[in-house]
């Protein structure tokens, strides 16, 4: 079980875009530079941000801006834009369970509701968390630095 890099990516680059909205442009290149990841990896975190509605992009030299305050983008947010996991949920079942068993016979529907129970519960805690209070942290982070 593992949410794909690409969201803390996601939550990475919205940050930075609010970050320095106001001191430079926030190209791809800029933000493959913050995150350590190449640009193309960038373009399409950022084109899955754009297709959601959180970021805003044109072409020429504008840079990325955010396309809705910080307080209305969740972490559910970034997570469903990102297609983080596939249609079979956050837990991916061992294939081949052995019918034989009277266990493996059995695991896979004595697990199914409380696995998905538990993704409900995530998603819910996700629906909490905003990118206000991500990037309000690491603001209160970068002025304890100095």
């Amino acid at each position: 079980m593992q949410i794909t890099s690409r969201f803390t990516i996601a939550v990475h680059i919205v940050t930075c875009i609010d970050y320095f909205k106001e001191e430079q442009k926030v190209t791809s290149e800029f933000l493959a530079g913050s995150v350590g990841a190449n640009p193309v990896i960038i373009r399409t975190v950022i084109s899955r941000l754009k297709a959601a509605g959180i970021v805003i992009t044109s072409q020429g030299s504008s840079g990325a801006s955010l396309a809705k305050p910080l307080d209305q983008i969740t972490f559910y947010d970034i997570y469903k834009a990102l297609d983080c996991i596939d249609e079979t949920g956050l837990f991916h079942f061992h294939e081949n369970p052995n019918a034989s068993c009277p266990v493996g016979r059995n695991i896979h529907a004595a697990m199914d509701e409380k696995l998905a129970e538990i993704q409900t519960s995530m998603e819910a805690q996700m629906k909490q968390i905003t990118l206000a209070d991500v990037v309000s942290d690491t603001r209160n982070r970068i002025l304890a630095e100095v």
